[in-house]
């Protein structure tokens, strides 16, 4: 079975280009474990990142809008998925490694909190050390995933994950095709949402971005990931006339959707919330969940209740906060 494994490494040294990254040439997990037969690491990092918790808490946390009442927003989960096919498209254009590519997007919003960047905001007033999802993710991967061993992924993945919004940039070019993907996917979906949520519509958008990046969700995505390959050589690059469209399209996102009352009109119910929650349980450790007891003895109980907190799918963290804050008719 062992030749498959070398089958595929052999294969990536005929299909990656220079700027890809050979998985032969990974600088390794944590803590050394025997390969997998079948697997290359890099595919072996996937598949752990899908098959676990926190992955599949994805699918229960708010993208934009908040608790939505429609099925087709868009959630953390299928966020990260638009992200992840971004992303590959982008590799392969550029002939870089798609499995890294790949298990980095699917792992770089795995710390996010319930209810968006507003649970961010909302940890990282309270929490002393600040809170960044992005930092969550990375803990989630290496610390708190598969009964406090975490999940054990090689350096390149975890650096993709940690690197992909803001400080340092990643070590490997798919690194930073992520962190572009992830920037291309949202403010396309966001839009996308914002118009069936009846914030916007097309025409709202500013008429030369229009007409340099498209008229359509998908011709903005093709338009921006084109320019990508075209211009990427060692760097991530964008055509000039094609970044400074997509800057002006994140501002008026960001004037017309994110700071949006319609949109965030909840959003300090929601802060408040999970603050009062990280009050209470930080008073309280004893009432955190048996690993996040030993988390507090461990770490503190305020680094405790913000890995409970930052875990919470936006439903769970509702009934949380109803069960130990809003009270219920006495029965006899």
């Amino acid at each position: 079975m062992e030749e498959i494994r070398l089958r595929q490494l052999e294969n990536e040294r005929k299909i990656i280009g220079p700027r890809g990254f050979l998985c032969e040439n990974t600088k390794g997990r944590q803590r050394e474990e025997a390969e997998c037969s079948v697997r290359t690491a890099f595919q072996r990092d996937r598949d752990r990142i899908i098959h676990c918790n926190a992955f599949r808490r994805l699918k229960h946390k708010t993208q934009v809008f908040l608790s939505p009442d429609s099925d087709h927003y868009r959630t953390r989960l299928t966020h990260t998925l638009e992200v992840a096919q971004i992303a590959r498209t982008i590799a392969v254009g550029l002939a870089l490694n798609e499995d890294l590519t790949e298990a980095i997007a699917l792992g770089h919003d795995l710390g996010h909190t319930p209810f968006g960047h507003a649970g961010e905001r909302a940890l990282n007033a309270v929490l002393p050390e600040g809170f960044r999802h992005y930092e969550q993710s990375l803990r989630v991967v290496d610390q708190l995933e598969n009964e406090g061993r975490g999940l054990n992924l090689t350096y390149e993945v975890r650096d993709g994950i940690v690197c992909h919004t803001r400080g340092k940039e990643a070590d490997t070019l798919e690194g930073r095709i992520v962190k572009l993907a992830d920037r291309i996917a949202y403010l396309n979906h966001d839009i996308d949402d914002a118009i069936r949520g009846g914030v916007l519509s097309e025409g709202n958008i500013p008429a030369d971005v229009r007409k340099t990046l498209g008229e359509s969700k998908s011709a903005r995505i093709n338009t921006l990931v084109i320019s990508a390959i075209e211009n990427t050589d060692t760097e991530v690059m964008l055509a000039p006339q094609v970044q400074s469209a997509f800057d002006i399209l994140h501002e008026f996102m960001f004037d017309r959707v994110y700071t949006n009352p319609i949109c965030k009109g909840e959003e300090s119910k929601a802060i408040a919330m999970l603050q009062q929650m990280f009050a209470f349980f930080t008073e309280h450790p004893d009432e955190l969940p048996n690993e996040y007891i030993s988390i507090a003895w461990r770490e503190g109980a305020q680094r405790a209740a913000c890995d409970y907190i930052a875990g919470m799918t936006d439903g769970y963290a509702l009934k949380t906060y109803t069960d130990y804050f809003i009270p219920t008719g006495w029965s006899k």
